[in-house]
């Protein structure tokens, strides 16, 4: 008789863990994955955001970082890590 009141009291928290899981850990999971994807196939002439708000168009690639042209004689050096996302010009 214990045993079956042990497992009713730990099955709330085992709910718990797998709505918080399937909600909140793999999304957060999926968008890392997909945004590392994102900065390894990067190349010059796509246009890109950085975290900071600049958007510019990316003018050579490095190991750990990539050249951004803001305009036509502004050219910044960011951190790869900090692009956040890329501009899909349809």
């Amino acid at each position: 008789m214990q045993e079956g009141n042990f497992l009713t009291s730990l099955l709330p928290l085992i709910v718990l863990f797998a709505i918080f899981y399937f909600l909140i850990i793999l999304p957060q999971q999926r968008q890392a994955k997909a945004h590392k994807l994102m900065l390894l196939e990067l190349k010059k002439g796509d246009k890109v955001i950085t975290s900071g708000g600049l958007v510019g168009e990316v003018a050579n690639v490095d190991e750990n970082f990539i050249k951004i042209k803001l305009s036509d004689d502004v050219i910044v050096k960011v951190v790869r890590e900090h692009i956040s996302k890329k501009i899909d010009e349809k």
